[in-house]
């Protein structure tokens, strides 16, 4: 099994993905490295949800929701959608459960495409 088909089994829907870049396997695996990148330069901290200011997690996780959408990283995208959501309405409680959930999902999609990436 190769890295696209196992991301599939995480609920990527990988072929929305390279469809948005003409059907482009390879870019869309490289494009994947470049997730994985951000996410290591985006740290989100169980406490960001409890600052009071949400401002600045709201720009981090829309970031992350645009980035997900756009490769079809489905599961996480969906999971930041709905933290954008409720951070926007002043409820960072119920978003940062969303957070915690999604949590070790993002964690098996990094982990798949770092495995894929160093062989």
């Amino acid at each position: 099994m190769g890295m696209l088909e196992e991301l599939g089994t995480l609920g990527v829907n990988i072929e929305e993905g390279t469809k948005r870049l003409m059907g482009n396997a390879a870019l869309y695996e490289k494009m994947m490295g470049t997730f994985v990148k951000m996410m290591s330069e985006s740290t989100i901290e169980l406490a960001d949800f409890d600052s009071g200011d949400c401002t600045p997690l709201i720009e981090k996780t829309h970031a992350i929701k645009g980035a997900t959408g756009n490769l079809s990283i489905t599961p996480v995208y969906e999971a930041y959608s709905e933290i954008v959501a409720l951070l926007r309405k002043d409820e960072p409680a119920k978003a940062k459960e969303v957070y915690e959930k999604i949590l070790p999902v993002q964690a098996d999609i990094i982990n798949c495409i770092n495995k894929y990436r160093q062989q």
